[in-house]
């Protein structure tokens, strides 16, 4: 703990600006600075495909360029990002169960970082559509290079989780992924900075115009992950594969005791069940953000400034997270912004309504609640992914970060292949009003499940687990 100092002991003017910005510095005290920004560029370095492939652009390319249909592009595109996460699903715990076994989850965070930034640029090949029913030629291109490129963002995201708990402790982790968060919304901010700029000054606005940005995504991915590359150390150990085994093998054995195990770990099982739950929401905004935004008559610049709204509300929320979730609680502070969500849902499903009833009147609604909501979202956005991280990385012992990490990423990429299916196939068959309303009950039945939920109790389960563990290799 720091010394105690008298005013006296302190020359006026010399020493207070830095211990001000020591405490406003969230890697001040850490003893791993450089390793925990590496770890942090990364999210930097996904943001352009998360924000410029997943919620700008792509979901409006891919619908008014490649498919020209607003229905039927919706539920093309929610098909399409299901089968993505149907494949991780099935990848995601064998994959987290090797990586804990052979010690390789770098090697596989950066080969899938890589990967996924080629497959980004090659989005740029995707022909225009005309105009057609059925699947056409460009579609299935589309299609065909989407789902392995969002397949490979997936699984990369699940081993970048899975170093949390490695870098930082137990009193320190809640700190840690608020970092990684913030990082990532910085990354976001300045990718909407430059795309706003670019379609100032070329004049792009229109989605069949936006193959550049396609390709300056999969170049902004490799170059800020290089930190990553060269600082983040892998902790674990390497050992060899057993006798007679196969990694596969040795994948599906683990996968099993993991499920096994989870028994003991009934509390966390609950939050996932809840994350699941509250996940689809959460996924829905990612996937369909732009499309959202537009139906309330945002397009073009207005539409990146509608989304830099959010994301700054966001990047604020996820830096206010860092600093008070390990002393609030997680449980507590996840409950905070599923409140957040729940209000500012439930007021876009009322806009909605609104709006279909001023359209049917020939009336226009004004636009600022549009963007009170906006960054009612972005706020609840910014704060419950790094809470609902760190609440896992609480409950996770340290010895099986890669097979819980990826219990964690399976269940947000089952929240993701549900909830936007879901999702999609209501805003298509029924109308955008109805779809709103799904959204705000998701959010509503994970606030309830997360009632069962003891934080105490949790963290207290792999205490537990690590001292047995520890016995274990001692003996």
């Amino acid at each position: 703990m720091p010394v105690a100092r008298t005013n006296a002991s302190v020359p006026s003017g010399e020493c207070q600006v830095p211990t001000i910005l020591s405490k406003l510095n969230p890697l001040a005290g850490l003893p791993n600075k450089r390793e925990v920004w590496a770890w942090g560029m990364f999210d930097l370095a996904n943001q352009s495909f998360t924000l410029l492939i997943n919620t700008l652009l792509f979901p409006l390319f891919f619908r008014n360029a490649v498919v020209q249909d607003e229905s039927r592009g919706d539920l093309l595109w929610s098909i399409a990002v299901s089968i993505s996460f149907i494949i991780v699903i099935i990848l995601s715990p064998l994959m987290g169960a090797i990586a804990d076994f052979r010690a390789i989850k770098k090697e596989m965070l950066i080969g899938l970082g890589a990967a996924c930034a080629v497959m980004t640029c090659a989005l740029a090949l995707i022909p225009l559509g005309n105009g057609q029913t059925g699947l056409t030629t460009p579609i299935l291109i589309a299609m065909a290079l989407y789902i392995p490129a969002n397949v490979l963002y997936a699984l990369g995201e699940n081993f970048l989780a899975a170093f949390l708990p490695e870098i930082s402790e137990r009193r320190t982790i809640g700190r840690v992924s608020g970092f990684g968060w913030s990082m990532g919304y910085i990354g976001a901010l300045l990718l909407l900075a430059i795309c706003a700029v670019a379609m100032g000054i070329t004049g792009r606005t229109d989605a069949e115009q936006w193959r550049p940005f396609l390709v300056f995504a999969g170049i902004w991915f490799v170059a800020m992950a290089i930190p990553t590359l060269l600082f983040l150390g892998e902790r674990a150990q390497r050992q060899q594969t057993p006798e007679g085994h196969t990694l596969l093998r040795v994948g599906f054995e683990r996968l099993a005791q993991t499920a096994r195990a989870a028994t003991q770990f009934s509390h966390l099982l609950r939050f996932l069940i809840a994350f699941l739950v509250y996940g689809f929401g959460v996924q829905v905004i990612i996937f369909f953000a732009s499309p959202i935004a537009e139906a309330f008559g945002f397009t073009g610049t207005r539409l990146v400034f509608f989304v830099l709204i959010l994301t700054v509300v966001a990047g604020v929320a996820a830096v206010m997270t860092t600093f008070v979730q390990d002393r609030l609680g997680h449980r507590r502070t996840v409950f905070v912004f599923l409140g957040v969500w729940t209000v500012n849902a439930v007021g876009l499903a009322i806009m909605a309504w609104f709006k279909a009833r001023a359209t049917a009147n020939g009336t226009v609604l004004p636009e600022w609640p549009v963007w009170i909501v906006g960054a009612g979202l972005g706020l609840g956005l910014g704060g419950i992914g790094t809470s609902s991280r760190a609440l896992v990385g609480a409950f996770t012992p340290a010895h099986r970060t890669a097979e819980f990490f990826g219990l964690w990423g399976l269940t947000y990429k089952l929240a993701g292949a549900l909830g936007v299916l879901f999702f999609g196939v209501v805003r298509s068959v029924m109308g955008e009003v109805a779809s709103l309303v799904l959204l705000a009950s998701f959010f509503i039945i994970g606030f309830c499940i997360l009632l069962t939920v003891n934080e105490r109790h949790g963290v207290q389960a792999a205490d537990e687990e690590e001292r047995r563990h520890g016995r274990g290799q001692a003996g």
